[in-house]
């Protein structure tokens, strides 16, 4: 998606340690209209599939899962916990994923109510570098019964393999923007096209 990549371009940020840093409209100041655009990407990618439900993880992955769901009929937007509250009673589904960003392991938890078997599920996040959020998701859908019919991701650090891992085991990942590599000395950031 040339949008995205723009953006990326102009306005991310590369790190040491393979951080690339776009808040400014991405992950903590969000850009409604570009993830507007990003969801009609998607719907366009994944249409003739049935898609009733798109499930993401907190915290990143909610504005743009919702403003994706607009293009999908308005389907119900899930979202994974990472921590047990109070608000969460009854039957869940729990597993624990790795976070690249936080480099540390925490739950994810989806309560028994809001993903069903039968379930036609789109998984929608941020960012994907290892692909470990994605796996607990994925394992979290199969717990439930559900199947997953296709991931949407906004960017894809390619060079850290998950995309690529998840499309061999035959998971249809639509990445708008896929990082082939970036330096932080030069913060020149290449796209894989």
């Amino acid at each position: 998606m040339q949008e995205l990549e723009e953006r990326i371009q102009a306005e991310g940020t590369v790190k040491a340690g393979d951080v690339l840093k776009v808040d400014a409209f991405l992950n903590h100041q969000c850009d409604v209209r570009l993830f507007d655009h990003m969801g009609a990407a998607w719907a366009e990618h994944f249409a003739g599939k049935t898609i009733t439900k798109i499930l993401t993880i907190e915290a990143s992955g909610i504005g743009i899962a919702c403003c994706a769901a607009r293009h999908f009929g308005d389907v119900p937007v899930v979202f994974a916990k990472k921590a047990q509250s109070i608000n969460l009673d009854g039957d869940q589904y729990t597993t624990t994923v790795y976070s690249f960003t936080k480099q540390k392991e925490f739950p994810v938890i989806v309560s028994k109510k809001y993903l069903n078997p039968g379930d036609h599920v789109l998984l929608i996040d941020d960012f994907l570098a290892n692909g470990k959020a994605l796996r607990g998701l994925i394992e979290l859908c199969g717990k439930a019964g559900a199947t997953v019919e296709g991931i949407g991701i906004a960017v894809e650090k390619g060079f850290q393999g998950g995309g690529d891992s998840l499309r061999a085991e035959g998971y249809d990942v639509d990445s708008l923007a896929i990082v082939e590599s970036m330096d932080p000395e030069t913060g020149k950031i290449e796209f894989r096209h």
